[in-house]
């Protein structure tokens, strides 16, 4: 693309908010945290201009995400085909509802590809808060089994004087997942550890925790996304406390999902055991996302 691209950095981050606010579809993966927390891993890159943050991967090779801000106040038929210099373009993880106007703008010239393991799993608050009816029977089961063995849950709302906590419980679960031998569960662990490390320079962070005598088991970070969804950045448990995932995530989509219609769950990056762990939970919707090649007309 013709722009001058920088690495994500936090010094841009009152410009990328005030485009953020704008944009009528946000998705887990454009949050300032998601961005700057895995930059090193996609060797993420930004520019902006007037309208809109555009978005770019180095790594493992590049392709450009979709651009942040108001996609319904720009000219694509002017912007988009100048904006690069090649006969196509390409792009990962466009949003449908950028998709859809892309097309109508550029008939012809765009060329979508549905990409499954990309797109984020939509809940509603109500059923990851109360696991109501038959559908969810397991998972309080689940629930029902951690109050059982500790006792009514020690949930509480994490501040930044809870990060230690939180990086202690994130190491032991890297040492017992063996972090150190897969490059994307290291990557994944750096990335909370650097997001963590800044949390009061984030807009928007929440998150939660449960306590077994006096000791944090489990957390999980969000992020509000608009005024309808929660979007959850990590969830991690101890191994050894029965029920401690189904806990964390009821009590976290109870507490810091309250008014909110409905929870962001991510993707599943087409891993098979991630899908089904995330259909089990009855996924109400999904944020479709695709590959898009734009042409030139």
């Amino acid at each position: 693309m013709n722009k001058d691209f920088t690495p994500v950095s936090l010094d841009g981050r009152r410009d990328f908010y005030a485009l953020w606010q704008r944009t009528p579809r946000r998705s887990l993966d454009y949050t300032l945290p998601n961005l700057w927390g895995w930059q090193d891993y996609y060797g993420l890159e930004w520019c902006f201009d007037d309208q809109l943050c555009w978005i770019r991967q180095t790594r493992p090779h590049r392709v450009c995400w979709a651009p942040v801000g108001d996609w319904n106040a720009v000219d694509w038929q002017s912007i988009l085909p100048l904006a690069f210099s090649q006969d196509e373009h390409h792009f990962a993880r466009v949003p449908e509802e950028l998709l859809r106007i892309w097309e109508q703008a550029l008939p012809g010239q765009i060329q979508p590809q549905e990409d499954r393991g990309q797109w984020e799993y939509l809940y509603r608050q109500e059923d990851l808060a109360e696991l109501p009816g038959n559908r969810f029977h397991k998972k309080r089961n689940h629930l029902n089994s951690f109050i059982k063995a500790y006792g009514e849950p020690d949930y509480r709302a994490l501040d930044d004087a809870m990060i230690e906590d939180v990086l202690a419980v994130q190491d032991d679960w890297c040492q017992w997942h063996e972090c150190e031998g897969s490059r994307s569960l290291q990557a994944e662990n750096e990335a909370i550890n650097r997001v963590l490390s800044h949390w009061n320079c984030f807009s928007g962070l929440s998150g939660g925790s449960l306590y077994v005598d006096k000791r944090m088991v489990a957390f999980s970070v969000g992020e509000k996304l608009d005024e309808l969804s929660l979007g959850v950045h990590y969830e991690k448990g101890l191994n050894g406390f029965k029920g401690v995932y189904q806990t964390i995530n009821c009590l976290f989509a109870r507490r810091a999902g309250q008014g909110v219609a409905y929870i962001n769950r991510a993707q599943d990056l087409d891993e098979e055991g991630l899908r089904q762990a995330k259909m089990t939970y009855q996924p109400t919707d999904f944020l479709r996302k695709y590959k898009v090649r734009v042409r030139k007309g």
